[in-house]
């Protein structure tokens, strides 16, 4: 992995929040997990990245896991943010959605999501994404660096 690299978590619901961060700590995810409740957030977030890196240390994300049924922005406007206007336009985004509607996942990709996950049900199924999360997106796949 990559130094100095974070995730970003964009969901609004707690219990997701909660369960997701707890399952990422359970398979030892090297990535610090940030959250934020809804897209308006992620977008101030990504935005103020590089500042916040530059005067603190703190790590910049590497992945974005981004729901996209969210307040203030949906994650669709979100990720065409991302992809067109933010400081880090190839940042790893995996929408990870409890929505399983064919025009969600086509809007998604055709957006520029690297992935498209239904979200995990159980508490094994949330380790086996976290796990494969931390060996193939973190591990295996060559991420753009986290310097803004």
């Amino acid at each position: 992995m990559k130094e100095n690299c974070s995730i970003l978590l964009v969901e609004d619901d707690t219990n997701d929040q909660y369960f997701l961060s707890r399952a990422f700590r359970q398979v030892e995810v090297p990535a610090r997990l940030e959250t934020v409740g809804d897209g308006q957030s992620a977008i101030d977030f990504l935005n103020s990245a590089p500042t916040r890196q530059a005067a603190s240390g703190n790590a910049s994300p590497a992945i974005v896991l981004l729901d996209l049924n969210l307040p203030l922005k949906s994650g669709l406007e979100v990720l065409k943010w991302i992809r067109k206007e933010s400081p880090r336009k190839t940042i790893i985004v995996i929408v990870l959605t409890s929505s399983t509607s064919e025009q969600d996942m086509r809007q998604a990709y055709s957006s520029g999501a690297n992935a498209y996950v239904i979200k995990p049900a159980d508490p094994t199924q949330l380790r086996e994404f976290a796990q494969l999360v931390k060996d193939f997106w973190l591990n295996w796949n060559q991420n753009p660096p986290c310097k803004n």
